[in-house]
Formats: C-alpha cells, structure tokens, sequence
C-alpha cells in the first residue's frame, strides 16, 4: 500500500510540476512588469534611454517587417486571385487581403517578427548583464535596474509595435496590388475602390489594439527572461530561447482572447 501511495505522489508531482511552474513563471512576470510601470512615473527620467530602446524595437525592425509583409500580401494576393475568379469575384480580391491583414496578419506577424528579433536581443542583453554581474553594479550604485533597463522597453515594445503594424498594412497591400493587378491582370479600379469603400476605421483599429497588447506581451516576457537568467552563457542562451518560444505563444494565446473581446464588444 505504502509503494502504491509513493507512485501516486510521484506520478501527481510529474503531472502539476509544469502546471506549478507556469503559475509562477506568470506571477514573476506580472510582478516584473507592475515593477517597470511604477518607475515608469518615477524620477530620474532618463530619456536616453528611451530614445535608444524605440530606436532599437521600431527602426530597427523596419526592414524585416516590410519584407515579410511584401511576401505575404503577395503570396495571400497570388492564392485570393486564383479562388476568387472562379466566382467571377476579381473586383473583391483587394478588400479581401485588406480586411485580413489589417484584422489578424499584419499585428500576429508583425508581433512574431518582432519578438525574433528585438526580443531574443532583449533576453540575451539582459542575460548577459546579469550573468557578468552588471545588473547587480546597478544596485550597489542605488540606480533600480528595472527602470534603467525594463521600463524602457516595455514601453518601446507598445509604442512602436502599432507603427510596425501600420507599416505592414501599407506595404502588403501593396505587395497584393502588385501581384493582383500587375501580374495577374486584374482590374485595378475596382481593387482600390472596394478596398477604400469596404474598410472602415474599425478594422484598423482592431489591428492595432492586439498590437498594443503584443508589444506589452513580448517585451514584458523577454526582459523577464534575460532579467532573471541564470547559468552563465548556457543559460544565457535557455533565457533568450524561452524569451523567443513562450512570446511567441502568450501572442497567438492573446490573439484569440483579444480577437473574442474585440467581437464581443465591437460586433
């Protein structure tokens, strides 16, 4: 009876560890990010930092978002063109790439780009200023490291990630006018009229509220990671491959939950 009993604990212990352990990696985050935003309202205010760490997240990741966003207006563009003329639907083709980048492509992929890119270079800063004891210095010279080195991201992250998305707009559709209308021969009238005619204010909107919520997402979880990295460079390196996987899932997870919100209250 005893041996049964220690196979249950055991087999229970293998079964909530990982529950246990997201529990408190969320509640770390959270405790993390209330943190930042308290000194966020707090002097010194160092408006360097600022500037460099928007520089870094928006300019930064200009380029990597507009190349992604050309192959992917041009690639939906390609497959809506081929779907759409076999219902004699050619005029709809722009607004139907329109709504979709500017509804759920343009704020999920920029976010997942993004996070790629600034995020794993967040984690791996962070990671090695703490492993090399820089973040300790701070300590010791009464500056909070929090607000001299996570505020001034997090808040890069949700300013410049709604630029970003409106940059992936753009671009795509062009990408998608470029493919439809000069390659496929499709009318280019009635691609701009409708696209003009049929998006609203809404939809843009939309996009850019999940983007606001994925900025805050990814740079609360990459500073996190690289903030509390331990192990020297190998755990440097688990940091920023965390930083990058569990981002990467918190923004399709809030994707949906934003995306059903959204619905809800906007219809």
């Amino acid at each position: 009876m005893t041996a049964v009993w220690k196979y249950l604990v055991r087999t229970s212990d293998k079964f909530w560890s990982p529950v246990i352990t997201i529990v408190q990696e969320t509640g770390s985050v959270f405790l993390l990010t209330m943190e930042a935003l308290f000194w966020l309202f707090r002097p010194p205010f160092r408006l360097r930092n600022f500037v460099k760490s928007l520089d870094f997240v928006g300019v930064g990741s200009i380029g990597i978002v507009a190349l992604v966003a050309s192959f992917t207006g041009a690639a939906f563009s390609l497959q809506t063109v081929y779907t759409f003329r076999m219902f004699q639907a050619d005029a709809y083709i722009g607004v139907t790439v329109a709504l979709t980048l500017s509804r759920e492509l343009a704020p999920v992929l920029t976010a997942l780009m993004v996070t790629a890119r600034a995020g794993s270079a967040m984690a791996t800063e962070l990671g090695s200023m703490r492993i090399t004891e820089q973040i300790d210095a701070l300590y010791t010279m009464a500056v909070s490291p929090v607000q001299f080195l996570v505020t001034p991201r997090i808040v890069a992250g949700v300013i410049m990630m709604p630029l970003l998305t409106m940059v992936f707009n753009l671009v795509g559709i062009f990408g998608a006018y470029f493919v439809a209308c000069t390659l496929m021969g499709v009318d280019q009238g009635p691609f701009w009229h409708n696209t003009l005619y049929y998006i609203d204010p809404r939809d843009i909107m939309e996009g850019l509220i999940k983007s606001v919520v994925f900025g805050f997402v990814f740079s609360s979880i990459s500073c996190y990671q690289g903030f509390y990295a331990g192990g020297g460079a190998a755990g440097v390196g688990r940091a920023t491959t965390r930083a990058v996987v569990w981002s990467s899932v918190m923004i399709l997870f809030f994707d949906v939950v934003v995306t059903d919100i959204l619905l809800t209250i906007l219809g």
